[in-house]
């Protein structure tokens, strides 16, 4: 027991003993927090380091604790849980909150600061000067009206929105400093943004819940393995509805994701098994200017950037302002537009096969079988260096796709006396 001369607690009764839940009314009144989902909020938004917490209650207890001090610790963290409850605060898609304030998007601004899943550590200063140092830097990596994609994509991501529907990634043989775009958005985004792997999103059970509440997932380093599944990475950049969520050692429950996914790598993102235009159709690929031989790379280039963070802020801004008025549909240059349509030639190269010259032809009345339609298959791609599709994976293409080439799936093929599958409207150029 402290031998201190000051006045005991009031959560401190008279034998000594902390009343944990005058000790939580106390705390919250020097601390005023929401708890949702067992995560804790601020004025300043999330919360993502509790050890700071049980930091701070350590040090009001101490003096009055002598054993079991770590575990009455974890004890009021969790009353404190209970003592700060709340439903899931309302989604605003209006305004923007910011260090100063309230940023609404009609170009209102209240100083005042209610609590909120999300708050910038960046001040609204409408009379910040321009970026110019950003700009700069943006003219050496990107060609004009992929800046204007980028502008929009970081403004998509000052709200917790997924109505555009898209992930951005940023392409290029390295070291031209497309990575550096990483480091101001965490300037401007602060603990909204978390930074991981993509694949592990897919690959973990545990990462969807990890997500929740960010505002953006950055992938500096995107790995060029294809991914193994993509319907956890579609859902997210879609999603609409509450999710399933689960945490180490908890029940699971609803939650409202909006995470933003940008990524940074040699190549667009590929999946092993997905060739759907659905899965290429949400990414927006943007390919970075080769770095000049002659170029000297400044050490300091990420300080002088993050300088101008405030203008870089407005600068976003109305990047998200023009995305809201054309319906958030991105502008894209033919450039991105191309790197699309050959990230989904690239992804499946059925349509190719399907569109190349001497292995194939149609014709109505003709036919072919599965499997020699296969085998041809196989004959292209090694002869095109293309990876081949397993079978199953190949007829499931052919499935989708004959709609679009006026093609008739049969099963009344014979070869040597058997009935095989096929198709009739299209067929062998090679004996």
């Amino acid at each position: 027991m402290t031998t201190s001369s000051e006045p005991a607690p009031i959560w401190l009764d008279g034998n000594g003993k902390i009343d944990e839940v005058g000790f939580c009314e106390s705390f919250r009144e020097s601390h005023p927090m929401l708890c949702i989902h067992e995560t804790f909020f601020t004025r300043d938004g999330k919360v993502t380091d509790e050890g700071s917490l049980k930091s701070e209650i350590y040090q009001m207890i101490k003096p009055y604790v002598r054993t079991g001090v770590s575990k009455k610790v974890n004890n009021l963290l969790e009353a404190l849980r209970s003592e700060c409850f709340s439903p899931p605060l309302p989604i605003y898609h209006d305004r923007i909150h910011v260090a100063n304030g309230t940023l609404f998007l009609d170009g209102r601004f209240e100083e005042s600061k209610d609590f909120c899943l999300n708050r910038l550590p960046v001040r609204y200063d409408p009379d910040a000067p321009r970026p110019e140092r950003w700009l700069r830097f943006l003219e050496e990596l990107l060609i004009p009206e992929d800046i204007l994609t980028l502008q929009e994509f970081m403004g998509y991501c000052l709200i917790p929105s997924t109505k555009a529907q898209k992930m951005l990634m940023l392409v290029g043989k390295g070291g031209e400093g497309k990575s550096r775009v990483g480091i101001v958005l965490s300037a401007l985004l602060g603990i909204n943004m978390y930074s991981g792997s993509i694949a592990k999103v897919e690959t973990s059970p545990f990462a969807r819940a990890d997500l929740e509440y960010g505002l953006l997932m950055v992938d500096d380093d995107m790995k060029m393995e294809a991914l193994p599944d993509t319907n956890i990475l579609k859902t997210l950049i879609t999603a609409e509805l509450p999710m399933d969520l689960e945490k180490k050692g908890k029940q699971s429950y609803q939650g409202t994701m909006y995470v933003r996914f940008i990524g940074f790598g040699n190549g667009a993102l590929k999946s092993r098994y997905d060739r759907s235009v659905g899965f290429f159709r949400r990414q927006i690929i943007l390919t970075v200017k080769d770095k000049p031989v002659d170029r000297v790379d400044d050490p300091f280039l990420s300080e002088k950037l993050i300088a101008e963070i405030d203008s870089i802020f407005l600068w976003a801004l109305a990047g998200l302002r023009r995305l809201m008025a054309n319906d958030f549909r991105f502008t894209l240059s033919e450039r991105s537009r191309e790197n699309m349509r050959e990230s989904v030639s690239e992804g499946n190269n059925v349509t190719e096969f399907l569109k190349s010259e001497g292995y194939i032809g149609f014709k109505a009345d003709y036919d072919i079988t599965s499997q020699r339609l296969y085998e041809l298959y196989v004959l292209w791609c090694e002869e095109n260096a293309y990876f081949p599709l397993a079978k199953k994976s190949f007829l499931d293409q052919m499935a989708a796709l004959a709609p679009e080439y006026r093609l008739e799936s049969t099963n009344n093929l014979y070869v040597n006396g058997r009935r095989v599958r096929g198709y009739v409207g299209i067929y062998a150029l090679i004996p």
